[in-house]
């Protein structure tokens, strides 16, 4: 039986709320079973906005925002029961118009490479992290900020078991695996979209559905993912924990919006998992998987890359 208590995953996101939205029962699940689980946050948020209507008029989220994300994080973080560590860059925002406006200077998004790594790399270092999670090359969705945390996450586990790189952030540590979050993946979408519809309920999925199958020339399939599922991690019993954090960030997520328009006792019955693409692996992998930490616990302590 593996012994998680001396395991350490390292889940990397952009903004605050990022956690609570893609993978926090997942965090929830491997806190409970003793691993060490920490978050890593790339960006204060600084430049969102509030999203969540009962939140508008409010004076401390009119008046300092960001001040008040940090507070939401830090309830985000004990309904997971995981660590957490600030990053320190400026949010980009999400531009918007036609032509897009350039990012602000300063921003997350523009730092060069080594400059938005280096933090990540030494805190890989400290941290140990067997795992990683994070998004894909496409940001789960094409935000610069989530953009640029990919691009930082591969930097670090694919640079910090470098002794020679990023001189004074460390000993070298390579992390054993490395996964990108299927959050948001079509697949579910469509499989609680007809369990709803198949008891008589409404879907909150339905536009999105449809615009789907509008897309498809068979009219009914969704669309062949940008990556697929090799990983899913039972975790219905810490969906209650990911809704907590979720309504912890009170000015970013509505209580009555799309994250909470199916029951957590259908989505269980429906879809129990939390759903990743193993995309880097130093370890043998056996695929599909049921455990972020497979081949981890029996490969051999190495805390460099060969």
């Amino acid at each position: 039986m593996t012994d998680y208590s001396q395991l350490r995953l390292l889940a990397i996101h952009a903004h605050p709320d990022d956690e609570s939205s893609k993978g926090a029962a997942t965090m929830a699940h491997y806190a409970g079973l003793g691993a060490r689980v920490m978050v890593a946050t790339c960006t204060g948020g600084e430049r969102g906005s509030i999203l969540n209507p009962e939140m508008e008029g409010d004076v401390a989220a009119e008046r300092d925002l960001a001040g008040l994300r940090r507070h939401e994080m830090a309830a985000a973080v004990r309904a997971l029961g995981v660590e957490h560590r600030w990053i320190g860059f400026m949010d980009s925002g999400l531009p918007e118009g036609d032509p897009l406006p350039p990012l602000p200077w300063g921003c997350f998004a523009l730092q060069p490479l080594e400059r938005a790594a280096a933090p990540v790399v030494q805190l890989v270092r400290e941290f140990r992290p067997h795992v990683i999670l994070s998004y894909d090359e496409n940001g789960g969705y094409p935000h610069p900020d989530h953009i640029q945390t990919h691009n930082v996450a591969m930097e670090a586990y694919l640079r910090a078991g470098d002794p020679d790189a990023y001189p004074g952030t460390g000993e070298a540590w390579a992390p054993s695996k490395l996964y990108y979050d299927r959050a948001f993946n079509v697949e579910r979408f469509v499989a609680l979209h007809e369990a709803l519809e198949a008891r008589g309920l409404q879907s909150p999925y339905a536009e999105r559905i449809a615009a789907i199958q509008e897309s498809d020339p068979e009219g009914h399939r969704p669309p062949v993912p940008r990556h697929e599922t090799t990983t899913r991690i039972e975790c219905a019993d810490r969906f209650e924990a990911r809704d907590e954090a979720l309504r912890s960030h009170r000015t970013q997520v509505d209580p009555n919006g799309m994250f909470f328009a199916v029951s957590t006792e259908t989505q269980a019955e429906v879809w129990p998992w939390e759903d990743y693409t193993l995309a880097e692996s130093r370890v043998d992998a056996q695929l599909p998987e049921t455990d972020l930490f497979a081949g981890v616990a029996d490969a051999p302590s190495n805390p460099g890359s060969e």
